[in-house]
């Protein structure tokens, strides 16, 4: 059988404030996509049957063991408007840590058909209209949140609630993968 999995940062620090931000827009506009996911930062999402599940697992335990924690700075509010996202954006040093994981993993997963995320973000509100857009962008003018990232989550999705919950997590074991060098015989 089939199922569909995510990889993300996540962070338990990050869940209340994020969804106090959600759960204020959702008064303002109603209900919308994502406003009941948990704050999280996308790397990628797949399918998969179950019989390669612990294939996965062990790859994505084996590269996280390569990455060393570092801090996130969330610190400003932005948004896709061609696909209708509002999100909360990270400072250039974090993104400069987290782009280089993302595409890592990306590279570790690439014999599966990837939705990749390439840009770290974490969206408060996605395939929001126009309007929506707009008073989301007037609601919020300020953040700073920050977490410790030391660590990739596995999500899987519940096609009953349709959300996805937390299934493992894989800790950065701060041990670089040495690189291959060309050796001489003679």
């Amino acid at each position: 059988m089939e199922k569909t999995y995510s990889v993300v940062f996540y962070s338990k620090g990050l869940v209340e404030p994020v969804k106090k931000l959600k759960d204020f827009l959702k008064s303002k506009i109603d209900w919308y996509n994502s406003c009941n996911s948990e704050a999280h930062i996308t790397i990628c999402e797949f399918t998969i049957e179950e019989s390669q599940f612990d294939s996965i697992r062990q790859k994505l335990s084996k590269v996280s063991d390569t990455f060393s924690p570092f801090e996130v700075s969330l610190n400003h509010f932005d948004s896709f408007p061609n696909a209708g996202a509002f999100f909360i954006g990270v400072n250039e040093d974090s993104e400069k840590n987290l782009v280089p994981i993302m595409k890592k993993i990306h590279e570790t997963l690439k014999f599966l058909k990837l939705k990749k995320s390439d840009n770290p973000h974490l969206s408060l509100g996605r395939r929001l209209t126009p309007e929506n857009l707009k008073i989301a962008s007037e609601l919020f003018t300020t953040i700073d949140l920050q977490f410790e990232c030391n660590e990739i989550i596995l999500r899987e999705f519940d096609p009953k609630v349709k959300q996805f919950f937390v299934i493992d997590a894989f800790p950065f074991g701060s041990n670089p993968a040495p690189e291959f060098v060309q050796g001489s015989l003679f």
